[in-house]
């Protein structure tokens, strides 16, 4: 199959690029120049790429032109500004990013020829969240506080109104949380911040270390993807389905920074961030009995094995594996599994 994927160059996007060629898909893809120190660049994913074009989703001429020209069997749209603390400093960017690019990407599937499937990205954010120990299912009602999950919640509404409103039936919404693996060099997220002050013997400052969060491998998370978007093109499995790991896995902030510091080295440290910062929900549960059930999806990593696994991936690269061997010998585990 011929996969388009937006947002190839992020820290997902390069995995499931990989992911999807070890399953012996062709991949193309349109997305912004990453940073020189992304696993895109440093694994040379750029080479597994068929059509590789770099372009803003919100220019909707372009975007379209793009699509119609790689004519893609499958579509799985990842395109976006993922980061809260930076959707309150940028809202305009983060709502005309998350929404109009979104927007546009569902306005270009109308032109394509040999469309099959359609998977769209969320988030676990897009629920209306009361910090309560209930986990969400899909059919609860959907908002955001901070201009990020507002503005995925938006994407994921009006995603939804194509299905009904257009003959666009084969689309799926894929909801999950923040992953972690290896290669993720995002600014202001936990284990990048993590490893990268461990790396250069730094104390690392983090924030709210009571914070509970689904901690959930980047791989696990796109076989999820993957099986959806499948199921998708054969039994028109359309609408909003959650991928997060089971409730074993959701730990504290202070949980995962005490694992990963352990992990590393006995001399690595950690410490809490004093003074304001932006407001964060302090719970987030996805059910996902939906997944598990009708597609059949579990997660292969527990908590331990999913940090133990980032944590090797940085570990192997310092000592002289290149990124791409890394990231293919864990695809290549993992798919095992």
């Amino acid at each position: 199959m011929h996969f388009l994927v937006t947002g190839h160059t992020g820290f997902k996007g390069a995995w499931l690029t990989l992911l999807l060629k070890n399953l012996g898909h062709t991949v193309s893809g349109i997305a912004l120049n990453p940073p020189k120190s992304s696993l895109f660049e440093t694994a040379g994913i750029k080479e597994f790429i068929n059509f590789d074009e770099r372009l803003d989703i919100r220019d909707a001429k372009e975007l379209a032109k793009a699509f119609k020209k790689i004519d893609p069997e499958m579509v799985i749209h990842l395109a976006a500004q993922p980061l809260v603390r930076l959707s309150y400093e940028n809202p305009r960017e983060t709502f005309e990013t998350n929404v109009i690019g979104t927007f546009n990407v569902l306005e270009s599937l109308k032109n394509l020829s040999n469309l099959q499937a359609t998977l769209i990205i969320t988030t676990d954010k897009v629920y209306k969240n009361i910090n309560s120990k209930k986990s969400y299912i899909e059919s609860d009602p959907l908002g955001g506080d901070d201009p990020y999950s507002a503005s995925k919640a938006m994407a994921d509404l009006m995603t939804q109104s194509y299905i009904k409103s257009f003959d666009l039936q084969k689309i799926a919404i894929a909801r999950a949380g923040n992953v972690i693996g290896g290669g993720d060099f995002s600014k202001d997220r936990l284990v990048p911040d993590l490893l990268k002050g461990f790396a250069e013997n730094q104390t690392v400052k983090i924030r709210y270390p009571q914070a509970v969060r689904p901690w959930q491998h980047v791989l696990d998370c796109l076989n999820g993807y993957f099986e959806l978007i499948m199921k998708v093109k054969t039994n028109n499995f359309s609408g909003a389905w959650n991928f997060g790991p089971e409730i074993e896995s959701f730990k504290t902030v202070t949980d995962v920074a005490e694992f990963i510091s352990k992990s590393w080295s006995p001399n690595a440290r950690w410490e809490k961030i004093g003074g304001q910062n932006w407001p964060e929900a302090e719970l987030l549960m996805l059910n996902s009995n939906k997944s598990q059930e009708n597609l059949g999806w579990r997660n292969k990593l527990d908590f331990t094995k999913t940090l133990e696994w980032t944590v090797n991936w940085q570990k192997e690269v310092l000592n002289g594996d290149s990124p791409l061997q890394a990231s293919t010998n864990q695809i290549e585990k993992f798919l095992s599994i």
